[in-house]
């Protein structure tokens, strides 16, 4: 057989996977405040330096009861007074006494129960009517019902969330140990790009890679930056020299196969880079790039030359730059692939496959479905494509295969 995909010794998917999460060290760690904190990564355990709730405190609009006896429908009690949430008093209710008390209230000493607002009648501004029998200890949250001080409430690597961060803070957690975000810089090759559609008539084409990368890496709240490069061995070298002391990450697109004009992959060894891994058995993408230097800092930065492709380019960033980053972050983890049955039959190729796929559930079954124009150079099917699906490297698959996927 010959052809492109069937190169030999190229590595697999998984083989790169492995190679570069067992590669990548994690970069240093910083304190920052919680409220910076979304979409880090924590670089230690956090355990609980309160109860949480702090103190016994009012589940609902009512009244604070003390009673030394069953409360019976039509029970009346003394009116004394009222608590609103964020205050406290010393008052001790006594028998027979009620305190007026509002969500999330201290609850005074001597209650025994709270009567929501919905059973009680006032039969004056000092007497109310509690309306049907009341159970002991309703309608209380308990002082560290939630959280006991020293319980641990995140581990080391826990990714933070919204819902973590809320967690956090209601814990009282103010600053975090986090890993740092890497600092990346984004090199675009190439003299092709249009800046209007008059540029087409030199053979131009508009890039889709810039503003691609620009929004993956918003999407993970980073901010990045990003550089246009000729076609020429020492514009490049200029760049990837100064960007290589800067940087943890240089991410490149174009330039990284073998053509006349492919020098991402010459200039990085040049400069000093290792190659870790050239060329994996996958479409698209199958010239891709990764190597590292080591600083005399003790530090690496590390290269992830993808092809110029935009389909290739989508690819990467999903899978291997998403690997990277995370790595970097403490978190050296392939990524989490889900498992859903092909709607339809896909047809043999030398490579594994990555195509763009639309997943939906049916009666409790995830399927994922083919979408046309799968080529390296389109991207129109990716307003409808909601993950990326692996097809093995020559096998036909048939309806109702199962497959291995990422979500988008």
């Amino acid at each position: 057989m010959s052809g492109c995909g069937a190169e030999t010794g190229l590595m697999s998917v998984d083989q790169a996977l492995a190679t570069m999460v067992d590669r990548v060290h994690a970069l240093a760690r910083e304190s920052i405040p919680l409220q910076q904190a979304l979409n880090r990564y924590l670089a230690e355990a956090i355990y609980s330096e309160i109860d949480l709730p702090l103190f016994s405190q009012s589940a609902v609009d009512g009244y604070a009861i003390c009673s030394n006896e069953p409360i019976l429908e039509n029970t009346k009690f003394e009116l004394v007074g009222e608590i609103r949430a964020g205050q406290d008093t010393n008052l001790t209710l006594n028998h027979g006494q009620a305190l007026r008390i509002f969500t999330g209230a201290k609850i005074p000493q001597g209650t025994i129960t709270v009567a929501r607002q919905e059973i009680v009648t006032p039969l004056g501004p000092d007497q109310i009517q509690i309306n049907i029998a009341l159970e002991i200890h309703a309608d209380i949250r308990d002082a560290g019902e939630e959280l006991s001080r020293g319980q641990l409430l995140a581990n080391q690597g826990q990714h933070l969330s919204v819902g973590a961060i809320a967690a956090l803070a209601m814990a009282g957690v103010q600053q975090v140990e986090v890993y740092q975000f890497p600092k990346v810089a984004v090199v675009i090759t190439g003299d092709e790009v249009a800046k209007s559609i008059d540029d087409f008539s030199t053979g131009k084409i508009f890039d889709a890679n810039a503003p691609l990368i620009q929004a993956w890496f918003e999407q993970q709240q980073q901010n990045v930056n990003i550089y246009h490069v000729e076609d020429t061995e020492l514009a490049l070298q200029q760049l990837i020299q100064q960007l290589k002391q800067e940087c943890d990450v240089i991410l490149t697109t174009g330039g990284v196969s073998v053509g006349d004009y492919d020098f991402v992959r010459p200039v990085a060894l040049e400069q000093g880079f290792q190659q870790i891994f050239w060329k994996v058995k996958q479409k698209p993408g199958k010239p891709m790039l990764f190597a590292e230097y080591p600083r005399a800092s003790g530090d690496f930065c590390y290269l992830l030359g993808l092809p110029g492709n935009p389909a290739a380019v989508f690819v990467g960033m999903q899978i291997y730059a998403s690997t990277l980053l995370q790595a970097l972050q403490g978190q050296p983890k392939l990524p989490n692939w889900f498992s859903a049955t092909l709607k339809q039959s896909v047809k043999s190729d030398s490579r594994e496959r990555f195509l763009r796929m639309y997943a939906y559930f049916e009666q409790g079954q995830l399927w994922v479905e083919n979408l046309s124009k799968q080529q390296s150079h389109m991207l129109s099917n990716l307003m409808y494509a909601n993950c990326l699906v692996r097809i093995p490297e020559n096998q036909v698959l048939s309806a109702g295969s199962t497959v291995q996927g990422i979500f988008l």
